[in-house]
């Protein structure tokens, strides 16, 4: 089974991960993009032999990782005849359990992970918008349509992550992509508790379809201080619910 999902965010998945890295760092890497939609559920993943490989690890290691990924309910393995190791998308978080998630953060921590997320997305968004061609938005853009279909607030979290991943990946950047991955782990499930109105929905699709004209029209200090100021008024919604709780 094939996926048509952004070519750069998912080579930066299979991208060799840190020589000193154990199972843990497997286990997060792929985790992280099975979480984030970078992996389709359902998803057949490569065999073990080239999957260690792809990720610089031993076979051992990979074994460990996807024993952990299944204990987990994000992989599943099917044996005999087209078997393998299978993504299996985790079950929608519930609002209660992201409020008391919420709780543990102080506005101050709050803050300053949004200071950071800002910091990547605008140097991501100043970047595609010098180095990205065309057919490098595609993703991007598609990312935008399933957004803006997106009926619930667990599905647009999931997806609204996905397009900053994107957009480092048009950046060119292997590293901001994997940390855009990691940004995404920490604030992504708390968007949920925001982008169930509707109304900031359309706000967001608007602010995300500005990014990507700015991009196109490689305006790249319009792209990055547009890209910032999404995430900024994100991370302000969260800081504001913290708050009230």
């Amino acid at each position: 089974m094939k996926h048509n999902r952004g070519g750069g965010a998912r080579r930066a998945v299979f991208s060799p991960v840190d020589t000193r890295a154990r199972v843990e760092t497997v286990v997060r890497r792929l985790g992280d993009a099975i979480e984030l939609g970078l992996l389709a559920d359902g998803e057949q993943l490569p065999g073990e032999s080239e999957l260690a490989a792809q990720l610089g690890v031993s076979t051992v290691t990979l074994r460990e990782a996807l024993m952990a990924l299944r204990q987990q309910g994000l992989v599943t393995t099917r044996r005999g005849r087209g078997g393998g190791s299978f993504v299996s998308l985790p079950e929608e978080p519930a609002e209660e359990r992201v409020r008391q998630r919420l709780a543990g953060w102080s506005t101050e921590e709050l803050r300053d992970l949004g200071d950071h997320w800002a910091a990547v997305s605008g140097a991501a968004a100043r970047l595609a918008a010098q180095r990205t061609e065309p057919d490098d938005l595609q993703p991007l853009r598609r990312t935008l349509e399933e957004f803006t279909a997106a009926q619930d607030a667990a599905a647009r979290s999931r997806v609204y992550g996905r397009f900053h991943v994107e957009l480092a990946a048009a950046a060119q950047s292997a590293r901001l992509t994997r940390e855009q991955v990691a940004l995404q782990t920490e604030v992504g499930a708390l968007l949920c508790l925001v982008l169930g109105d509707d109304a900031y929905r359309e706000e967001v699709a608007d602010r995300h379809r500005s990014v990507i004209s700015a991009v196109q029209d490689g305006a790249h200090d319009s792209a990055g201080e547009l890209a910032e100021g999404c995430v900024r008024e994100s991370t302000a919604r969260l800081i504001a619910l913290r708050l009230a709780l």
